[in-house]
């Protein structure tokens, strides 16, 4: 059986992530593995308003610009997100946690590289048909991605 040192453990604030974060610690202590908390900051952005030119033309406002007090918002519940995890579930396990910001998938995959991880514990939301196909799917993408083993775990709802 391989054993796992490290664990990489994708988590946000729904019932598919924790209920992958408790399987992904469960695992963790079964291994006495450290834990790697991500969570990811997709930023919002904000439409900058038109203003008019005086000429009745409207003004070029395709640059997007990120609102700092959203971003600080962000960054507040993303804080509040992992200090509650490690306080529900790290108790007596080394935990490092990270934030990144942009493509969830790509910065599990990144952040398991840097984190060093042997295995990455993500759940799934699991879309099917039209809807994955519009909103793509975040546990394919890693899997398909990863240089390590990822444990995708489904929330069967009944």
């Amino acid at each position: 059986m391989t054993a796992f040192n490290k664990i990489l453990i994708g988590i946000d604030n729904s019932k598919f992530s924790e209920h992958a974060t408790k399987t992904g610690f469960d695992l963790a202590k079964q291994f006495g593995a450290a834990v790697g908390l991500v969570h990811i900051i997709e930023p919002a952005f904000i439409q900058s308003p038109v203003n008019d030119t005086g000429l009745g033309m409207p003004m070029d406002t395709s640059a997007d610009l990120v609102s700092m007090e959203v971003l600080d918002v962000q960054n507040k519940i993303s804080e509040n997100i992992i200090d509650a995890t490690i306080e529900k579930y790290g108790e007596g396990l080394e935990v490092t946690h990270f934030t990144d910001y942009g493509s969830t998938a790509d910065g599990i995959i990144n952040c398991s590289k840097e984190f060093g991880a042997d295995l990455i514990v993500i759940g799934t939301h699991s879309r099917s048909g039209l809807d994955r196909l519009l909103m793509g799917s975040v546990a394919e993408h890693v899997v398909r991605h990863s240089d390590v083993p990822v444990l995708v775990v489904p929330l069967l709802e009944k």
